[in-house]
This record gives structure tokens, C-alpha cells and sequence, in this order.
């Protein structure tokens, strides 16, 4: 009994998704929006700086400003 179950929800689980998939439109990305001014895109060395680098290094000054007060408020209780 318990095989026939799970061979019934497989079915009826594949068969939905197929019909999502067939019954969905394409992405309407290729067709640009009333006022759609995209800039220039960002270079390799741009994209990194931004999102690897910048997010770093900010992550590392927070964390220093952070152990910088901790210890001054370590040496003022003793």
C-alpha cells in the first residue's frame, strides 16, 4: 500500500510540475521599461571592490572600533 501512495504523489508531483513549467510565460527582461536608463556596466575589479572588499573592510573597522572600546572600558574598571 505504501508504495502505490508514494508512486501516486510522485506522479501527481510531476505532474504538476510540468504543467507550471508549460503553462509559464518567458521572462519579459529582453523588453526594456518606459524610462529604463541602465548605466555602464562594472568592471571585474569594480564588481569586487564593491562587494567583496568594501563590505571587509568595514566589517573589519566596526570590529576594531568595537575591541578598542571594550578595552578602554576594561582599563577604566580596574
Amino acid at each position: 500500500m505504501d508504495k502505490k501512495n508514494a508512486l501516486r504523489a510522485g506522479a501527481v508531483t510531476a505532474g504538476t510540475t510540468l504543467m507550471m513549467l508549460l503553462m509559464t510565460s518567458p521572462a519579459l527582461a529582453v523588453t526594456r521599461d518606459d524610462g529604463d536608463d541602465p548605466g555602464p556596466g562594472l568592471s571585474v575589479g569594480e564588481t569586487l571592490g564593491l562587494y567583496v572588499f568594501t563590505p571587509i573592510v568595514l566589517f573589519l573597522l566596526i570590529a576594531g572600533l568595537v575591541m578598542v572600546g571594550d578595552k578602554s572600558r576594561k582599563q577604566a574598571k580596574s
